[in-house]
């Protein structure tokens, strides 16, 4: 007779000194993909709380079988933050109709269960415990970002543990190729210092949805490689150097862009496996072709088979009908400065109706049209605005994707 898996099955916080083998073994037999031949799998680089170590309160917590043998075989991580869910628009000041209302967040990720062991209801079993500490802590939300084809993982989140269907960001992909991009000659790029840059943020993109209060941390972060700004070289502003974010916001020009680019590579690397022979043979060769031949700029396929690095592209935005322009100049300078740093792939992720989503190139193969963000209301009080209930409210054109969790 199976025994129930409450009496077999034990959910506590994370022990490094003793548990990382049994955590890299679940991480193992669980690769995470689209259905298929090939997965996608996640190297930790032995740290198994490097995905949330930077966020500013996070936990992990494992699911371990009792009994003289006891053995790992499920787990969850999560961390909290303060971010931004909408706009204060009741405020008597016109000059302030955007300023934003804030909640406490938690996000939940990196959900784990041995395949020997799912339907059992330790997937369940991690995501209550989890929540606890999530209200311990005074979060008001706790969402979760799943593959929609992973129809397990939906089910659990909606149907067993009240989780709506909240947003559905695309995350975009482009390979590093092995020669550089050439920028448009009518592009400027400035590097923003991270102080001019946190202002530039609050000033303009701060009701953002999920914009995160401490986006000085984030900013100031030794994985933050910089925040780059593009103008059109027609613009006065491009004929001067970087005079500080006051002046530029005080007569800015007509269009501009800025993004901001987090090194993944000293995280965590990614490595595609189960591709088949001709797959890896046609990528080696486009490879040492453009190797070869750089100055014909051949499109190449970086060896994703092996473990490699990626580039996340964050902060994304800009002004004027020349925006995605601009944007699409900065992502060739984040892909040169990928290709500097050996990675494999740079990505960012942006809402599904972003406005400046065209400036940003990606290869569909590579790439998630529609992410699935699943959120749920935990708490009973509202500590801040008029926004309501935020799992009821439609979509904003943009979303700010915090680094430290992708």
């Amino acid at each position: 007779m199976e025994e129930d898996a409450e009496e077999v099955i034990e959910v506590r916080e994370f022990d490094p000194e003793r548990d990382c083998g049994g955590v890299e073994a679940v991480e193992r037999t669980c690769e995470v993909g689209p259905s298929g031949t090939m997965s996608l799998f996640t190297h930790l680089l032995g740290d198994p709380l490097a995905r949330i170590r930077h966020s500013p309160a996070f936990l992990m917590l494992v699911a371990e079988t009792r009994g003289p043998v006891r053995e790992i075989v499920g787990l969850v991580r999560g961390c909290i933050k303060t971010v931004s869910c909408g706009k204060n628009r009741h405020c008597s000041n016109p000059a302030r109709a955007a300023t934003p209302i804030y909640t406490t967040v938690a996000y939940l990720l990196g959900l784990r269960v041995s395949p020997f062991h799912r339907r059992r209801g330790i997937g369940l079993k991690l995501v209550q415990r989890m929540e606890r500490w999530f209200r311990e802590m005074g979060a008001e939300y706790a969402y979760m970002a799943t593959d929609k084809e992973n129809i397990a993982s939906v089910r659990l989140f909606t149907e067993r543990c009240g989780y709506f269907k909240f947003r559905t960001p695309s995350i975009l992909v482009h390979p590093v190729f092995a020669h550089r991009l050439p920028l448009p000659r009518r592009a400027a790029i400035l590097r923003v210092p991270p102080r001019d840059a946190e202002s530039l943020y609050r000033r303009r993109f701060a009701a953002t949805e999920f914009f995160p209060r401490d986006v000085d941390a984030i900013l100031s972060n030794p994985l933050s490689l910089g925040t780059f700004l593009a103008v059109f070289k027609s613009d006065s502003s491009a004929a001067n150097p970087w005079l500080g974010v006051d002046s530029f916001l005080a007569d800015p020009p007509g269009s501009w862009a800025v993004l901001s680019v987090w090194n993944c590579k000293e995280v965590f690397r990614l490595e595609v496996r189960g591709a088949p022979t001709w797959r890896r043979g046609l990528a080696r060769t486009t490879r040492a072709v453009d190797r070869a031949f750089p100055w014909l700029r051949i499109p190449s396929v970086p060896d994703l088979f092996r473990p490699f690095g990626l580039y996340f592209l964050y902060g994304v935005g800009g002004e004027g009908r020349g925006a995605a322009a601009l944007v699409s100049a900065l992502c060739r300078h984040a892909h040169n400065m990928a290709r500097d740093g050996e990675c494999g792939v740079v990505a960012a992720e942006v809402a599904a109706c972003e406005p400046l989503r065209e400036g940003i190139p990606h290869w569909g193969r590579l790439s998630c049209a529609e992410d699935l963000w699943c959120m749920k209301r935990i708490a009973d009080e509202y500590s801040e605005g008029t926004v309501g209930d935020w799992t009821k409210k439609p979509p904003g054109p943009s979303i700010f994707v915090d680094p430290r969790e992708f």
